[in-house]
């Protein structure tokens, strides 16, 4: 199998689909997978546009089978939920993980109420069950070897950019130029064991605390 795979999750509503966007944009040779997920469409999504939406027996048979890491000569950026990169992951070990999360639930919320607006409507109760969702799904953050917080937009660009290059360089090997080492010290940064203070007020924001996230 050649090159990276990059899986990247994330709560509905975390701005992962605008972070990649932008990524696309900076970052050259970077094959990217449509979401497949199991859930039903949305206000005005469409099947084969926003997503692949599948059943989940379906979506289990293609990881069995292989079907989302068939890839060869460039990295492939895979958009998947949580349970979905775990089934990856025991595929492919050498996968490199990340986790998009958002500062906060009021802001997770103000996301998803203007998502539900240009949707066409705003339910207070689908929102609700999707900030519970975000919680569950956030509990899941020690899965991932990146976690970026998507407070500052530019900020979490540059943080998801400098995962892809850091990961190229060391599968390179090559000596690091200085931008590629600047780009290495900014992804080191964001590796899970590196960012618990970062991470910290957030879990807490969202009730989702445990020992591996206690600060010293």
């Amino acid at each position: 199998m050649a090159g990276d795979l990059f899986i990247i999750s994330a709560p509905s509503g975390s701005g992962k689909s605008t972070l990649v966007n932008r990524l696309r944009l900076l970052v050259t040779n970077l094959e990217f997978s449509v979401s497949y997920t199991t859930r039903a469409p949305r206000g005005t999504e469409q099947q084969d546009r926003e997503y692949h939406y599948i059943s989940r027996t379906r979506f289990q048979e293609m990881i069995q089978q292989g079907e989302f890491l068939e890839y060869a000569g460039k990295d492939l950026l895979l958009d998947i939920d949580v349970q979905g990169a775990a089934q990856v992951r025991n595929k492919v070990r050498d996968a490199v993980s990340i986790f998009v999360l958002p500062p906060n639930p009021d802001t997770l919320a103000q996301r998803l109420r203007e998502r539900s607006r240009l949707e066409g409507s705003v339910l207070e109760d689908e929102i609700n069950k999707r900030l519970a969702k975000a919680r569950t799904e956030i509990e899941n953050y020690r899965q991932y070897r990146y976690i970026i917080v998507n407070d500052l937009l530019d900020d979490a660009v540059d943080a998801l950019t400098a995962i892809v290059v850091a990961e190229r360089a060391r599968r390179q090997g090559a000596p690091p130029d200085p931008e590629t080492a600047r780009m290495m010290h900014l992804a080191d940064k964001c590796r899970q064991a590196n960012i618990i203070d970062r991470l910290y007020p957030v879990l807490s924001s969202f009730g989702v605390l445990d020992m591996h996230a206690t600060r010293v």
